[in-house]
């Protein structure tokens, strides 16, 4: 990937044994690799909630606390790894002190989600943590495998067990892994608290190096990311690169209309060390990196903000056909799924053999930036037959779905052409009768002209098809009987 850099192999070493920027958010998650332990700072609240407190209570151990503006997240953490190769992978969480040889007043927690999940699932609930620990914790250490510290071995979570080690996990080449590291139990003189991370298992024993995939930590700025209108502001930083703080200028720049060219210089100097981006400035972004030893390092990171399915119409691929089948059109980008009718949601937007008259959609953004409001809309079509039995059933034929069309109106015919009935959209619909009598069981004619209004323009059509009047001439109901005898005496001809 996007990565080119000049450096000296000391300069490597400083991102080694400094002190790395805690990313609070998912979506903005820090690569990290096993080919070395890592000191990371937490501070502050977390002002980004990758869990809605008002929604999301509980992922996996770590729970949404009994105070209102309390929330799973605080002095959060997040990264993000993947497998370099087959095998066993863990990892340790060190807890240091605010002072070197003081108290350690930090409860680490943590949650770990994969393989190859995203952090929209994550965050929505749908997503839980295949690793995750919150016991209380009487030594320095928490993580998967064995804690170093007492030779505890991990087992599966039991809420209650005061194991503060899950079992090791098994992995495979190419996966990816996010994991939240989280401060419950903060300190409270409100100092920065800081820990070790460590990755651990025989993949890391074998190969260091190649354990996890190193390369994904020149993806210093995070995956791509997909957000929605209105998210918190996301922070890019460039502190995570290999430079660490060895930095003597940086530039940022964004490439708005995605043609692969930074369109605009952003922020450039110093101390230009974090870009914040906010919705919904989508485009892709840059970051050149300077280094006192001469080198350059940049990377880039694709930022789309989404928002809830925008403009939504609904066209009808044939007009009374016998599926009567739509096609769902969305304007704007997105990712969606649909439901008709209450019907579970599926990714085409084709929906066929659909009643005839109102029905009702709801368009869904999978990237979780929202869901429309039932949308109704009319299906043009006519029920195959009807039967005018006066039981409040199927008692009268019509075309349904007029109210979509411009000046519609229906003739209705018996099969030698007589014209029995002449109806628009606000006709209730024709009782098998004619001029107060009713007519047989038998199959019948319509034509229908209307106008459909395309843009500025309408367009004048005809159709013509045919249905079935029904009755039940056998004897059992009394109604039936006098059916019979009125049509027959009826002098219809």
């Amino acid at each position: 990937m996007r990565l080119s850099f000049i450096f000296f192999l000391g300069l490597a070493f400083l991102a080694v044994d400094g002190f790395g920027q805690n990313s609070p958010d998912c979506r903005s998650a820090i690569p990290v690799c096993a080919d070395q332990p890592l000191i990371w700072v937490a501070a502050g609240s977390g002002d980004i909630d990758d869990f809605d407190p008002d929604v999301i209570r509980q992922t996996g151990c770590l729970e949404k606390g009994s105070v209102g503006s309390a929330n799973i997240e605080n002095n959060t953490s997040w990264f993000v790894f993947r497998a370099g190769t087959d095998g066993q992978i863990g990892f340790d969480i060190e807890a240091l002190p605010v002072n070197p040889g003081g108290t350690i007043t930090a409860e680490w927690d943590f949650a770990l989600y994969g393989p190859d999940t995203d952090c929209a699932s994550i965050s929505n609930g749908s997503a839980q943590p295949i690793r995750c620990n919150y016991e209380v914790n009487d030594t320095r250490f928490t993580g998967v495998g064995v804690n170093p510290e007492n030779g505890q071995e991990g087992a599966p979570f039991v809420k209650g067990s005061q194991n503060t080690y899950d079992g090791w996990l098994d992995v495979r080449a190419g996966e990816l892994y996010y994991l939240l590291i989280n401060n419950y139990n903060t300190n409270f003189d409100g100092d920065a608290e800081s820990y070790i991370l460590t990755f651990t298992g025989s993949s890391v024993d074998a190969d260091q190096n190649n354990a996890l995939d190193c390369t994904l930590r020149d993806e210093f700025l995070g995956l791509d990311i997909t957000a929605c209108a209105g998210d918190p502001d996301i922070v890019l930083s460039a502190l995570n690169s290999p430079a660490g703080p060895d930095i003597t200028n940086v530039r940022w720049s964004v490439d708005i209309d995605l043609d692969g060219t930074p369109d605009t210089i952003l922020l450039a100097g110093p101390t230009a060390f974090f870009y914040t981006v906010t919705s919904p400035n989508t485009g892709r972004y840059f970051v050149e990196i300077e280094t006192a030893a001469g080198g350059t390092i940049t990377d880039d990171i694709l930022i789309i903000f989404y928002g809830v399915p925008g403009p939504v119409r609904v066209d009808t691929l044939s007009d009374l056909s016998d599926s009567n089948d739509v096609e769902v059109v969305v304007l704007g980008g997105g990712s969606y799924e649909y439901s008709v009718n209450g019907s579970s949601f599926q990714d085409s937007p084709v929906f066929r053999d659909l009643p005839p008259g109102e029905n009702s959609l709801v368009v869904n953004d999978k990237n979780g930036c929202g869901t429309t409001e039932p949308i109704p809309f009319l299906v043009i079509g006519y029920p195959k037959f009807f039967t005018p039995n006066g039981d409040g059933i199927n008692d009268t034929w019509n075309v349904q779905g007029l109210e979509a069309l411009a000046d519609p109106v229906v003739f209705v015919f018996d099969r030698y052409g007589k014209l029995l009935k002449q109806m628009d959209e606000t006709s209730p619909g024709w009782d098998g009768t004619f001029n107060g009598r009713q007519l047989p069981a038998s199959d019948y004619w319509f034509r229908l002209e209307y106008g459909r209004v395309e843009g500025s323009e309408v367009t004048e059509n005809v159709l013509r098809s045919h249905f079935s009047l029904k009755r039940k001439a056998w004897l059992g109901q009394g109604i039936r009987c006098q059916d019979f005898h009125a049509f027959k005496n009826s002098g219809y001809r």
